[in-house]
């Protein structure tokens, strides 16, 4: 039987040939058959962002750095002090601070002389040789001017890490081996040298031997740099004439837990059984993720600061608060710019270069270094190749509509994989060559229909753009199916606003004035509305209409209003301020809310259409916004609004029947957020409701009592002129006993 290929790939056959030409350039890629230094930025720069947008950030103060910072040299004098001086801070640490582990991120190669003990000895052997008491004299102050021993008596028996660094320049040039060397953790031989790609140096610059013979151990310090410029790893073990030697990270974390040995880790849960890449180290029950070289990522904290420093000269001086060093991991290191330890990081382009080592050591003890193995290149190798292929011809034989579907639950899915890796499993996957890949096939099969796409985009903004905000069509463009202009039903807030006393501000002006006031008064207006995701149905002189709800749904439809209606009334004081300076008449407004089910669509007549919303909800928007004047209040919401938006605190105006209406309805004054509303206003508002409620139940006496109190507090239009006129006049008429406390408004 014949394989047939289908038509729809047969029509496409040029696209479906160009994605998997860029397919197989991204697999070239990971092989490493072609190489573009260009993605390997941008995964630098990927990188770093996750770094940055999960770090812990705070301080640990299980890790101290003893900064010989410029004010120690100012106060000590210059780099590098004498040996004594530093026996002393080893003793001030261990002895008086109580520090449990101590590293040093400097290296002391030479001898130090500067005591003199060489001079007198000379002295002694040239011109003083017969002098047998100075001779004897100098016996005896030897071991108080040889400040090397000075120096390893302070160390020994302490754990103390001693630094050092491998010359690694490719050319090989420099062959000199300076120092002693520490102990390897891996000696010649331990395992297959061909499980990774050490890291290797051909000279070294190590301590004195009287000092590293003295101390628990010595690890290298030296930086490993990305292509960039930027440091981003450690490695882990170096190997120097094939034996492996730790890093100070490991080996400050390896005294401090107390551990002899450095296990090596090679097996790797379903790789194949000729996998021998060596995958992590071990301290103890501590894993150490490694690559494919044994480096390790930094697990950066956060920014230079997330450890304690304490500068070295009052550590000398015991300025130092004991509880910063008591039982801490110590780091000896500097930040002075001109000793020449500062480094680029992911997280800050001047970092100290012993707080890598403090982020390291950190996250060697809580395990919590991201592991990039060798064998993740084989994951990304299938992901690029299953995901390519099956986007090469699905979005080539699909529509625009679709492919965008599929593009972006690729993309989508891809991103909250390699997130997920990040965050749950402890991966650093790569995530930028698939994300191009995808991009690119993406916009390449979109390029045909462009034409056709745009089209259909300019359509749709031509058609809603006169209502809605510009970023709302475009969400409306990335859904277009959920758009209709026929008539629907649906949940949704209206606002009418109206500004009070236009007949006599337009009397007062000439025609191009008002034309002016109107421009100034209805931009910012409209602005905020749709600002706040709101559709401006229609203007009606100096009134304006608008809801939320549609032609996109908005379950939060009654709340985005109410925040715009606040908002109105808070922008109206800017923009009188501008009608003062203009000297144009202040203005008022009315603004009534009411939420409830209304129907909206293009509407109208075979002459004129328009995008609107009707019912009976509608209409007692428009008659809230009428009354609000009758009440003194710049904003009245139905207690359908109100019951939409339960966080904001509300003074209850009254119950009433509008015209045209038998059911009466509760009305509102909204007076803000509840949380922003003071103590004051709320104890006020508690008596104000106490006396609605003696007015509600025809106390009178009582009621106009209780309206005068809150009347001296506040001169309030609603007490004054709602409540005690009305009172007065059921006074003299009576509603009835069984009213129901409802007034009814016989105006529109």
């Amino acid at each position: 039987m014949k394989f047939k290929i289908p038509n729809s790939i047969k029509q496409h056959g040029t696209r479906v040939t160009l994605g998997l030409l860029v397919v197989l350039i991204f697999l070239l890629h990971n092989y490493g058959s072609l190489h573009f230094e260009a993605l390997d930025r941008m995964e630098n720069f990927a990188y770093d962002a996750r770094l940055n947008l999960t770090m812990p950030r705070g301080v640990d103060p299980r890790i101290v750095i003893v900064d010989v910072d410029e004010r120690s040299l100012l106060e000590q004098g210059r780099w590098p002090w004498s040996r004594n001086k530093l026996a002393n801070m080893m003793d001030s640490l261990f002895d008086y601070y109580k520090i449990d582990t101590l590293g040093f991120d400097v290296v002391f190669a030479e001898k130090d002389e500067s005591s003199g003990l060489k001079t007198l000895e000379k002295i002694g052997k040239e011109n003083l040789q017969a002098d047998s008491n100075f001779n004897n004299a100098l016996e005896k102050i030897r071991p108080t001017l040889d400040y090397d021993q000075l120096f390893a008596n302070s160390i020994k028996g302490r754990k103390v890490v001693m630094g050092y660094y491998f010359r690694l320049d490719e050319g090989g040039k420099d062959k000199g081996e300076v120092g002693q060397l520490p102990k390897p953790v891996f000696a010649k031989g331990e395992f297959d040298p061909t499980a990774a790609i050490f890291v290797s140096g051909n000279a070294y610059g190590a301590n004195l031997p009287v000092l590293q013979q003295a101390a628990f151990s010595a690890g290298h310090f030296n930086p490993s740099v990305d292509r960039d410029g930027i440091s981003r790893r450690i490695a882990m073990v170096e190997e120097f004439k094939g034996s492996l030697y730790e890093s100070l990270s490991l080996g400050v974390a390896r005294a401090y837990l107390g551990v002899d040995k450095v296990e090596a880790g090679f097996a790797a849960t379903g790789v194949s059984d000729d996998y021998a890449g060596l995958e992590w180290l071990k301290l103890g029950k501590r894993h150490i993720p490694v690559d494919d070289q044994v480096r390790a990522l930094i697990p950066f904290r956060g920014p230079q600061g997330s450890f304690p420093y304490v500068s070295a000269t009052d550590v000398l001086n015991h300025k130092v608060d004991p509880k910063v060093l008591d039982g801490a991991i110590v780091l000896v290191g500097t930040t002075a710019p001109g000793l020449l330890d500062l480094r680029a990081s992911p997280v800050g382009s001047v970092y100290a270069g012993v707080e890598m080592h403090a982020n390291m050591v950190a996250g060697i003890l809580d395990e919590s270094i991201k592991e990039s193995p060798a064998y993740l290149q084989a994951a990304e190798f299938l992901l690029i190749l299953i995901v390519g292929v099956a986007l090469a011809f699905g979005l080539a034989v699909t529509s625009p509509l679709w492919a965008t579907l599929w593009a972006t639950i690729a993309l989508g899915g891809t991103l909250a994989l390699n997130f997920w890796l990040w965050t749950g499993v402890g991966y650093a996957f790569p995530i930028v060559p698939s994300w191009l890949m995808m991009t690119i096939l993406y916009l390449l099969n979109m390029s045909y229909g462009f034409f056709i796409e745009s089209r259909g985009k300019r359509q749709l903004a031509g058609l809603f753009g006169q209502y809605v905000p510009p970023e709302l069509v475009d969400e409306m463009a990335k859904n277009p199916e959920a758009i209709s202009m026929e008539g629907d039903s649906r949940e949704m807030t209206v606002l009418f606003s109206d500004v009070r006393g236009f007949t006599t501000i337009s009397e007062g002006l000439d025609p191009k004035e008002l034309t002016q006031l109107m421009n100034a008064y209805l931009s910012p207006m409209t602005f905020v509305i749709q600002k706040h995701r709101g559709t401006i149905d229609k203007y009606m002189g100096d009134a304006i209409m608008a809801f939320w709800g549609a032609p996109l749904k908005d379950p939060d439809n009654a709340k985005h209003a109410m925040e715009a209606a606040m908002s109105m009334i808070a922008e109206l004081e800017t923009v009188n301020v501008a009608f003062k300076e203009k000297g144009w008449p202040p203005i008022k407004i009315g603004v009534g809310l009411n939420t409830g089910t209304m129907t909206v669509g293009n509407m109208g007549s075979s002459f004129r259409m328009a995008y609107t919303a009707m019912g009976d909800a509608v209409n007692l928007g428009s008659r809230l916004e009428s009354i609000t004047k009758q009440y003194g209040v710049a904003i009245i919401v139905s207690e359908f609004t109100k019951a939409a938006v339960p966080d904001y605190l509300y003074r209850e105006l009254d119950k009433i029947r509008v015209k045209g209406k038998d059911e009466p309805v509760t009305i509102y004054e909204p007076l803000g957020h509840a949380d922003t509303i003071d103590q004051v206003t709320k104890d006020q508002l508690k008596r104000y409701d106490a006396a609605v409620a003696l007015y509600a139940a025809q106390k009178w006496d009582e009621a106009e009592a209780a309206f005068n109190a809150l009347l001296k507090e506040d001169d309030r239009y609603l007490y004054r002129e709602v409540y005690l006129h009305r009172i007065a006049e059921f006074r003299e008429e009576s509603p009835g006993e069984n009213w129901d406390g409802v007034y009814t408004w016989k105006t529109k």
